[in-house]
This record gives C-alpha cells, sequence and structure tokens, in this order.
C-alpha cells in the first residue's frame, strides 16, 4: 500500500462522487470505507414545478400589437396628458384609426375601469373624452388638492351663471333685469375663470352677448346644455303666482283709490280704509 492510498485498517477510501448530487455515474465505484455502513441509493428526484406567473392574467391586459402597443393604449397615453376633453373625430385622425373603431375602444376602456373599480374614469364630457377622478374618491381628493382651501362660487355668481345657462346668449343688462341687481362685477368673475365668454354682440343694441363655455359643461359634467336639469319643478305653482298676482293687484287698486280720494280733499279715505 503506497502512502496516497492509506486509510484506516489498511483498507482502501471511498472515492468521492463527481456527478450530479444523487445520479452516480455508469460504472461509479461506490464501495464504502471500511466501518462506515452503506447507503441506499438516493432516491430520483422531483421535476421542479413550474414558477407562477408575476401577475394574474386578470391583470395582464391585451398582448401588444407586433408593430406598437396598440390602439387601447395609445388612447390611453393620449388621455393622460390632455388639458380638456378631446373628441372622437381628433382622436382618429391623430392615430389614423377610424372614428368608429377609436370609439368602440373609448367605450370598452371606460366600461372596463368602471368593472375593475379603479380610482380613475374615462368619461365623455363637454363633447369629448378624459380621464376624471371617480365620485367615490372625491374625498381622499379634496383632501389631497384642496388641503382645507376651497374656492367656491358666490351665491350671486352661482345665480348669474344659471341665468346665462339658461337664457343664453344674453347681454349683461339682460342679466340685471333678471337678478333685480348689477351683475358686472359678477360677469367678470365668471369670464376670468373661464365658465363664461363672449358670444358676439346684440344687432339692435350692440349690447355684448355671453355664453357658457365648454369648461362650464366640463365643470357640470354635462354633455351638453340640452342636459341642463328641466327648471319646471323648481319654479312655483301656477295657483301661486296667480294668487301673489291678484293680491299685488288689490293692494295697488286700493292705493289708487286712496291717493284719488287725498287729492279730492274728500277726507274720507282715513276712515273707509279697513283696520290692517
Amino acid at each position: 500500500m503506497t502512502a496516497g492510498n492509506g486509510g484506516a485498517g489498511g483498507g482502501r477510501p471511498a472515492r468521492r462522487v463527481l456527478g450530479l448530487p444523487g445520479r452516480p455515474r455508469a460504472g461509479e465505484w461506490l464501495e464504502p470505507a471500511p466501518g462506515v455502513p452503506a447507503e441506499a441509493p438516493p432516491a430520483e428526484l422531483p421535476e421542479p414545478e413550474p414558477r407562477p406567473e408575476p401577475w394574474p392574467a386578470a391583470f395582464a391586459g391585451p398582448p401588444a400589437d407586433a408593430a406598437g402597443p396598440g390602439l387601447r393604449a395609445e388612447l390611453e397615453a393620449i388621455l393622460m396628458v390632455v388639458d380638456e376633453p378631446v373628441g372622437e373625430a381628433h382622436l382618429a385622425s391623430v392615430l389614423e384609426r377610424p372614428r368608429a373603431e377609436v370609439a368602440v375602444a373609448l367605450r370598452e376602456l371606460s366600461a372596463e375601469y368602471t368593472a375593475h373599480g379603479r380610482g380613475f374614469d374615462l368619461r365623455l364630457v363637454a363633447g369629448g373624452w378624459r380621464f376624471y377622478s371617480r365620485d367615490a374618491c372625491a374625498p381622499a381628493v379634496d383632501r389631497f388638492v384642496l388641503d382645507g382651501r376651497q374656492a367656491r362660487l358666490t351665491q350671486a355668481a352661482l345665480e348669474t351663471l344659471a341665468v346665462i345657462a339658461y337664457r343664453q346668449p344674453v347681454s349683461r343688462s339682460r342679466v340685471s333685469a333678471v337678478r333685480g341687481v348689477n351683475c358686472d362685477g359678477v360677469m367678470r368673475t365668471l369670464v376670468q375663470r373661464g365658465l363664461v365668454e363672449e358670444a358676439g354682440s346684440e344687432p339692435e343694441t350692440g349690447a355684448i352677448l355671453y355664453r357658457t363655455t365648454n369648461y362650464f359643461l366640463e365643470r357640470m359634467g354635462l354633455r351638453g346644455l340640452d342636459e341642463l336639469p328641466e327648471l319646471a319643478p323648481f319654479l312655483p305653482e301656477v295657483d301661486d303666482v296667480e294668487a301673489e298676482s291678484l293680491e299685488g293687484t288689490m293692494i295697488a287698486e286700493a292705493v289708487a283709490a286712496a291717493a284719488v280720494q287725498a287729492a279730492d280733499g274728500s277726507g274720507e279715505a282715513g276712515r273707509a280704509a279697513p283696520d290692517r
């Protein structure tokens, strides 16, 4: 026995397995060393399970086209950067797609966001499409954006805006006549905020006419002026108006009669007038 092969008890040492763990080479010498009990050959290792996908299939989204990101992705990218609603015709022209195809894709995206309960919504407002935060998330958005500071329209501004919305195009003098007060300052405020704009002039008087803007429709969440609520439910009943008119007529007649009697110097007006 040479020095290099020496071992306990003079036997040869066990060879180290050089193959894969648990899988010896063919004809490999596996004689155990003296004093070491023989071990049973290891069992075959199970096949590794396939790794799961990083995202569920429901959130994978539609596959991208080979030549680009696809129509839906392009629409989302454009609508993320717009400052005002964009019409379907403009989107179709930019993307060089049929308008009908763009319209279908926009409605599918809007329905998908609603079905998944996203915090944003894709709406058709003021003749165009734009992303908006969902109504249910409005309190959180208010706390983040406003931080306790709100710039609301005054009651006078709301009344003036309502008159313009229902009577447009209308002049400032007409709005003042309807409200019963001068509204020049309020009109300037509405114009500065982009809710009202000039719409030409009146042919007879040359007065400037005003109308609401697309921004007004956007803030109100309306597709057009035809979606303004009807005024009938907010108007007083006809009987009440007639009663008030009749009462006013009786008072006017009584005042006129008293004035005539006073002018005649009869002195009977005071005794004929009923007690109040």
